[in-house]
């Protein structure tokens, strides 16, 4: 007789292969996870352990120390807050844009005030207007839809697949003859499937925008994210992986869209120390913003690259810890992450049947004191209201006025395969500063508690 048949009777209860599969795997992973000695089928389940003391925080500021403390009083001895200027010499976010573009792999890199910044940035360097289309995924954060819609461009929707990133399948999909780029945005700490993206959007001449905000420090096929596509951006908001409150980044290889991305984050102008980078001007003056990076921000965020490497370390073996210890449970659908090494470790992700078992499982998680939620961080923008009915700043933008943008509705129809794949997954925190213990802590719960609902 083959395993597939085998159904044990004890005490009277049926128990199935799948079910004593399911138990002999928590039972066996027992002494992984600290919970004393072998157990045998039948015996009562130990109450778990008292939980440790288990909070993720905020990445970036548990590294701070005398780095960023010595940097900013450079700043403040120089008197030289502003990065072009001073009685001192200002050069902290100079400095940083250097390390920056070498750190990412790019000829060039352009400090900002925030990742939004940026975005906006990275859309002026690419040349998008009005009667451009943007391809910008289902779930992200409000800032690429927005900086779509202020470019005068319309935003078009497509949906998250697995991995919680961009379907390149879908994107190929919405792509028309008006489409001028593609924002992959790579969240939750995650890369998007790069590969059939790029190869996509390069058949059908589609400018690839990277969005790294939630994955500084990420990469996919031994390339870091910003440095694949034609223009990444970064986010050094407290919740981010590297921090100085607010700051954002932009890179790039290309001279012109560095030089146009330079222009625009400065009121249209050009500065010297730009040309010297990229070489002879080729735009020519037009309206820009003010999105100019101080010193102080230069100082702290410089401070933190130099730990960067150090801190995807820690927090990679701690998801990597937490993955390999419920990755045998039975039919467990795991986040599909396409470049696993890539991933920076922000958090470990699993997949339920269906939302009433996904709010259970997060229920039960929180009651043991784990930091579990829905997905986070972002926003399911197609079904916003004011993504609904179209608002913008003013009546007649052009953004929603062109034949296409009266035409595009926004809404459930527009992305039913990310709503059911937000539904489903659940998301666990992971910690950079994570012990043995609490991994070990949090392993035992999710086992516990995916296996009671199955």
């Amino acid at each position: 007789m083959t395993t597939k048949n085998i159904v044990i009777n004890t005490k009277n209860k049926i128990l199935t292969r799948r079910k004593f599969l399911t138990t002999s795997c928590i039972a066996l992973s027992g002494a992984t996870v600290g919970l004393g000695s072998k157990r045998l089928l039948g015996q009562a389940t130990p109450k778990p352990a008292d939980p440790p003391n288990i909070d993720p925080g905020y990445i970036g500021p548990q590294f701070f120390d005398k780095n960023e403390e010595q940097a900013l009083l450079e700043v403040l001895e120089s008197k030289s807050p502003f990065r072009y200027w001073g009685p001192g010499n200002p050069e902290k976010v100079l400095r940083f844009e250097e390390n920056f573009a070498k750190f990412m792999g790019v000829r060039f890199a352009l400090g900002v005030t925030s990742g939004t910044a940026a975005l906006d940035c990275a859309v002026a360097g690419l040349g998008i207007g009005p009667g451009d289309e943007v391809i910008v995924p289902a779930y992200t954060w409000w800032s690429d839809y927005t900086c779509v819609v202020h470019a005068g461009a319309l935003p078009v929707f497509a949906d998250i697949d697995r991995s919680l990133n961009l379907d390149p399948a879908d994107f190929k999909r919405k792509i028309t003859p008006r489409t001028k780029a593609v924002i992959a945005v790579h969240l939750l700490g995650g890369p998007c499937d790069m590969a059939p993206i790029m190869e996509i959007a390069r058949k059908h001449s589609v400018a690839v925008l990277e969005d790294c905000a939630q994955c500084v420090g990420g990469s996919f096929g031994k390339k870091l994210l910003g440095s694949i596509g034609d223009v990444g951006i970064y986010s050094f908001q407290v919740n981010k992986m590297i921090t100085s409150g607010e700051g954002g980044a932009l890179v790039t290889s290309d001279p012109v869209i560095y030089e146009r991305s330079a222009r625009f984050h400065d009121m249209g102008t050009i500065r010297r120390l730009f040309l010297d980078r990229a070489g002879p001007s080729r735009v020519q003056t037009f309206a820009g913003e003010n999105f100019r990076m101080s010193e102080f921000t230069g100082a702290v965020i410089g401070a933190q690259l130099s730990k960067l490497d150090s801190m995807l370390a820690q927090l990679r073996g701690n998801a990597r810890a937490i993955y390999n210890g419920i990755k045998s449970l039975p039919d467990i659908r795991l986040r599909y992450r396409p470049d696993p090494d890539g991933d920076i470790g922000y958090g470990v992700f699993f997949e339920t049947k269906d939302k009433a078992s996904r709010d259970r499982c997060i229920r039960q998680l929180r009651q043991r004191k784990v930091p579990a939620s829905t997905l986070t961080g972002s926003v399911l923008l197609p079904v916003r209201e004011s993504v609904i009915n179209k608002r913008t700043r003013h009546p007649n933008w052009p953004s929603f006025n062109s034949p296409e943008g009266k035409k595009i509705k926004y809404g459930p129809d527009s992305c039913r395969q990310t709503l059911d794949i937000f539904d489903r997954f659940v998301q666990v925190r992971v910690g950079a500063k994570y012990t043995q213990r609490i991994n070990n802590y949090i392993i035992d719960a999710v086992r516990r508690v995916y296996t009671s609902l199955t």
